[in-house]
C-alpha cells in the first residue's frame, strides 16, 4: 500500500465550507430548531420528488414509525418486509404492536422478491396490512410489480428509501417514501430523514404526530404576533421526531450537490465493475439505471476461493481498507429468531447473500489513488487464495 494512505474508511461525508457556513448562519439567527430553514428544505424536496408533502424528521427510523402510524396500522397487524435489511425496518413494526412477516429476497439480488411477496401473502391467508420494500444499496425494488399487487389486495406501501437520494420516484397517491440523511447516506445532515407522500390523510396525521401531537408547530406559534399566539392544543399523544433547522441547513447544501455526488458514485461503481469483471472469484452487484449506487456489494464465489467471506474481509481490513457487511438478516438476530421461532434456512437467499457478501467504500471524496488501492487489494487477495483444481484429479 502507498505509504501516504494509512487507512481508507468505509464511509466519509462529503462536506465543505458551504455546510459549515450554512450551519453557522442558523446558529447566528438564534433559531436553531424546526423553523423556516426546515420548511425550505421540505419545499425543495417536494419539488424534486414531485410530491405534495415532504416532512422532515430526526431519522429515517422515526419516519418509518410515523408512516405506519399515519396509515393507521393497528396492534396485532401483520406487516410484510424483507429480513435482508437494517433492524429499523422491522423494529418500527414492533413499535406499533404489529408483527413483521418476512419474505425472502431475489434469487440473484438483494431486494425483496415480488414472487416471494405473493407466496408469503398466500401463506398468511392474505392477512397483511402493509408492505415495506427496502431499496437495498440504492438499487430500486421491482415496484412496477409490487404496487399493482398491493393495490389489488388493499395493502398499504411504505418504501424504505434510506439508500436512495430524493428523486421523482413517487408514482401513486397512497405510498409513503422514507429517506435517510444519516452520516453515511447519499446526502447527509448528520442525523435526519424525510417522509414524502401524496397521501393527504396520512400527511396530516404525520405532521401532527411528529411533534408531540400538538396542533400547531412551534415556529408558527413563536413567530406569530397575534393575541394568545402561544395557545395550542394536544390532539394526540405524539412523538418528538422533528428535524431542526441547524441540520436542515446542511441538508439544503447537500441537496444542491446531490446530483454531482451521485455521478461520482456512479463513476466509482463503473470503475469497480470494469476492474472486477474478469475476476471469477467475486460477483459484481446488479444495478439498474436509476440506482443511487449507495452501496457497492461484492459477493465471493465460495467454490473459487480457499477462504471464507469473513477471512477475505479481515484481510482487506488488515490491509487498511474499511469494509462493511450488508446485511446480517434479521431472522438470524436473537430477538426475531426467538420471538417468531425463525430458522436460518427459512430465507435461503438472504442467508446466502449474508454469508458471501461485503461492501466496499463508494463515496464521492474517494481519490483515484484510494480507488486503485482498493481494487488492487481485492484482486490480489482473491488471486492469493484462489482455489485451483486438485492436480491429482487431472
Amino acid at each position: 500500500m502507498n505509504q501516504n494512505i494509512n487507512f481508507i474508511p468505509f464511509a466519509r461525508p462529503s462536506f465543505s465550507k458551504e455546510e459549515e457556513e450554512a450551519a453557522a448562519n442558523v446558529i447566528k439567527s438564534s433559531w436553531i430548531t424546526t423553523g423556516a430553514v426546515t420548511a425550505e428544505f421540505e419545499k425543495k424536496i417536494t419539488e424534486l420528488a414531485q410530491a405534495r408533502y415532504a416532512m422532515g424528521v430526526n431519522s429515517a427510523t422515526s419516519g418509518l414509525h410515523l408512516a405506519l402510524e399515519g396509515l393507521g396500522i393497528q396492534r396485532g397487524d401483520s406487516i410484510l418486509t424483507t429480513p435482508y435489511t437494517f433492524t429499523s425496518t422491522a423494529e418500527v413494526i414492533r413499535y406499533m404492536g404489529a408483527h413483521p412477516v418476512f419474505s425472502d429476497i431475489e434469487e440473484d439480488g438483494f431486494n425483496i422478491s415480488p414472487e416471494q411477496i405473493e407466496k408469503t401473502f398466500q401463506t398468511n391467508s392474505g392477512k397483511i396490512s402493509a408492505i415495506i420494500p427496502v431499496h437495498v444499496g440504492g438499487n430500486l425494488c421491482e415496484m412496477e410489480k409490487i404496487r399493482p399487487f398491493a393495490k389489488n389486495n388493499n395493502i398499504s406501501i411504505v418504501e424504505d428509501c434510506a439508500h436512495l437520494q430524493p428523486e421523482p420516484l413517487l408514482e401513486d397517491n397512497e405510498s409513503i417514501l422514507v429517506y435517510s440523511f444519516y452520516a453515511t447516506k447519499c446526502i447527509t445532515t448528520g442525523e435526519g430523514g424525510m417522509i414524502v407522500t401524496n397521501n393527504d390523510k396520512a400527511a396530516k396525521r404525520i405532521k401532527t404526530m411528529r411533534f408531540h401531537g400538538i396542533d400547531r408547530e412551534a415556529w408558527d406559534r413563536y413567530r406569530s404576533k397575534t393575541t394568545n399566539s402561544w395557545e395550542y392544543d394536544v390532539v394526540a399523544p405524539g412523538f418528538k421526531y422533528n428535524l431542526p433547522d441547524i441540520l436542515s441547513a446542511i441538508g439544503l447544501v447537500q441537496l444542491d450537490k446531490a446530483d454531482e455526488m451521485l455521478q461520482k458514485r456512479r463513476q466509482i461503481a463503473k470503475t469497480y465493475d470494469e476492474s472486477f469483471s474478469d475476476c471469477d472469484f467475486i460477483k459484481i452487484p446488479p444495478a439498474n439505471e436509476k440506482s443511487s449506487r449507495h452501496l457497492y456489494i461484492l459477493r465471493i464465489v465460495p467454490e473459487k476461493l480457499s477462504i471464507t467471506r469473513d477471512e477475505f474481509v479481515n484481510i482487506l481490513m488488515d490491509s487498511g481498507i474499511g469494509i462493511s457487511v450488508h446485511y446480517k438478516p434479521l431472522h438470524l438476530m436473537s430477538y426475531y429468531k426467538n420471538k417468531y421461532g425463525l430458522k436460518p434456512e427459512d430465507y435461503p437467499n438472504s442467508l446466502e447473500r449474508f454469508q458471501q457478501s461485503f461492501s466496499l467504500p463508494i463515496y464521492p471524496d474517494l481519490t483515484e489513488e484510494e480507488i486503485s488501492v482498493i481494487i488492487r487489494t481485492v484482486k490480489m487477495t482473491g488471486e492469493k487464495f484462489r482455489r485451483f483444481p486438485d492436480a491429482r484429479g487431472i
